[in-house]
């Protein structure tokens, strides 16, 4: 091979790196969406309830000349509307691609983040949650990155649940182990032992896509698995049939006040001698 064809060939080699690269992040952003379409039922379900709340209130304020009557309707339009601008920017936040930025946050932060799009989701289908977010857990992340991975789980717990089930979600502070660590539980149908070592593979799935088309082309924990692992961290899961699933994802564990201190290192040029 003389030194012309090394080089075309190795500016091939780099063309299609890069479109294996763009590829991948269209992946991601499809799988993302993707997740939003598997809540779209239940989230225009919510929507439509809020309306429902704001249009009668403003007709009771409309009907009624009594101060407090009209103060109780105000408040409970300002209400209605802060739920829905809670729904509609979680979503925005979500589906927004924040190329690989990462900043210190609380991991309970983040988790409630996600729970204003899937909870009603969990309400039609009848499934109670258990909480335990203390505030001590941090890790620098990439917030939308692993929102997707909390959605994905959640989504997935939901599904392997009958109505009447259980989702746990937890937050923990590991100082002995240096991690900050969130812990997704549900009490479902469990996954087999035969199964369990391979659910991580690209493209292998146990299940298939529900009514909607959602769920079982083997991608959603394949890059649930990429994703924490490029955060310098690991998924781990336990499983027993018919008891149910947990995941765990570990990160390096954060300061919380490193944040501070990057933004007051990055101002200070700003400052001026007086």
């Amino acid at each position: 091979m003389n030194q012309c064809d090394h080089e075309a060939l190795q500016q091939e080699i780099r063309r299609l790196e890069g479109v294996v690269t763009e590829l991948h992040s269209q992946l991601i952003q499809a799988q993302k969406l993707g997740s939003i379409g598997t809540l779209a039922s239940s989230i225009t379900h919510e929507f439509n309830n809020i309306l429902t709340t704001i249009i009668n209130y403003a007709k009771m304020g409309v009907r009624h000349r009594d101060d407090a009557i009209r103060d109780k309707s105000f408040d409970k339009i300002l209400s209605a509307g802060q739920r829905a601008s809670k729904i509609t920017t979680g979503m925005l936040s979500y589906a927004r691609a924040r190329g690989d930025r990462r900043d210190v946050f609380s991991l309970s932060q983040l988790v409630q983040d996600v729970l204003v799009l899937v909870e009603k989701d969990l309400q039609v289908h009848r499934i109670s949650l258990q909480l335990d977010l203390p505030p001590d857990a941090f890790a620098e992340v990439n917030a939308s990155q692993v929102q997707q991975v909390l959605l994905n789980l959640m989504i997935n717990a939901r599904q392997a649940m009958q109505p009447g089930g259980t989702l746990c979600l937890a937050t923990r502070r590991n100082d002995a182990a240096g991690t900050a660590e969130i812990l997704v539980r549900d009490s479902g149908s469990g996954i087999p032992p035969e199964v369990l070592p391979r659910i991580f593979e690209p493209f292998f799935s146990s299940k298939t896509a529900d009514s909607q088309g959602q769920g079982g082309n083997g991608l959603g924990l394949s890059l649930c698995k990429e994703i924490v692992e490029s955060h310098r961290g690991r998924i781990r899961v336990e499983s027993s049939v018919g008891k149910g699933t947990t995941f765990t994802l570990k990160f390096p564990l954060a300061s919380p006040q490193a944040t501070a201190i990057r933004t007051t290192t990055q101002a200070a040029p700003a400052q001026k001698a007086g």
